[in-house]
């Protein structure tokens, strides 16, 4: 067999071994939150433009709920904006809030946008302002004292939470074949805007939509037990008890629980990934053992 024939026959069992993995998707949705290095990456975005594409081909409606941390923060420190944060989450005033809003639902959202509608789909670009999208009210985030261990509550100024998600302008846009690219800003019935965790508002689409999936790419390769390894498949009441034991801590730790969130809102299943692996949602969703650490109910 020659090196060509050898290539196609790669190509058609891939191909093979994909069929069943895709009709299940057909028709499905799967709501990814698109954020970390896989952003910054030129390559890997339009890697990941053209597997969002090619989800929507296969039948399946995909929807991108996107942060855009790097680059918020770059453009405070050009406008000499001080910016600070507290546990992760950035202090949010109102001259914050509206580069946040410029820098998320501008250059970023569009640019998303763009490159799925060059690899051959359609999408639109929404901030949670648009069509009543995302509801938000401001996050009372609590924290502990280092020396007392007493839980106070911080005020971060505009900093919000989903309220509510119009699931059904989703849904419509689903019959049309759009592709929603969602930035995730919301607004509150006086009109104040918020900036919102992208993770947190991903998994707030997800269970509005009763997502089939929500895909969080991220900067590591998944939930890895007490010896480094990733785990492929757990229940939400084992990652609840490695979130107790300290197995998942730091950072994963809110992730985690935006999962488990999802799952007991009725998303069938929530996948941390890896969005430094060109083609991460390729190999979850058409594989037989995925790519990242998978969690369900139960």
């Amino acid at each position: 067999m020659t090196e060509e024939n050898k290539e196609r026959s790669v190509q058609v069992r891939v191909l093979s071994e994909a069929l069943p993995y895709m009709r299940r998707y057909a028709g499905e949705t799967i709501v990814i939150k698109y954020g970390g290095h896989a952003m910054g990456d030129d390559a890997l975005a339009d890697g990941f433009a053209r597997d969002v594409a090619l989800l929507k081909q296969i039948g399946a409606f995909p929807i991108v709920v996107h942060g855009g941390g790097p680059q918020i923060g770059a453009m405070l420190k050009r406008l000499e904006i001080k910016s600070d944060f507290v546990d992760g989450l950035r202090v949010t005033d109102k001259a914050t809030v509206e580069v946040v809003e410029m820098v998320l639902a501008g250059a970023i959202n569009k640019g998303i946008v763009a490159a799925i509608n060059r690899a051959g789909a359609r999408a639109i670009g929404l901030s949670g302002k648009d069509a009543d999208l995302i509801r938000a009210k401001r996050l009372a985030h609590k924290t502990r004292e280092t020396d007392s261990n007493v839980e106070k509550v911080i005020d971060l100024g505009f900093v919000g939470e989903p309220e509510s998600v119009n699931g059904q302008v989703l849904a419509e846009l689903a019959r049309t074949g759009v592709i929603p690219v969602i930035a995730p800003i919301g607004f509150d019935d006086a009109g104040a805007t918020y900036n919102i965790n992208a993770d947190t508002a991903a998994g707030a689409v997800a269970s509005a939509v009763k997502a089939k999936r929500l895909l969080m790419l991220t900067d590591v390769a998944g939930v890895l037990d007490g010896e480094g390894r990733r785990l492929e498949d757990i229940s939400a009441d084992v990652a609840r008890r490695l979130i107790r034991e300290g197995v998942i801590k730091g950072g994963m730790i809110p992730k985690i629980e935006t999962c488990l969130d999802a799952v007991d809102d009725g998303v069938e299943a929530a996948v941390i990934l890896d969005g430094r692996v060109p083609h991460a949602i390729l190999l979850e969703i058409f594989t037989e053992r995925g790519d990242g650490t998978l969690i369900r109910h139960g």
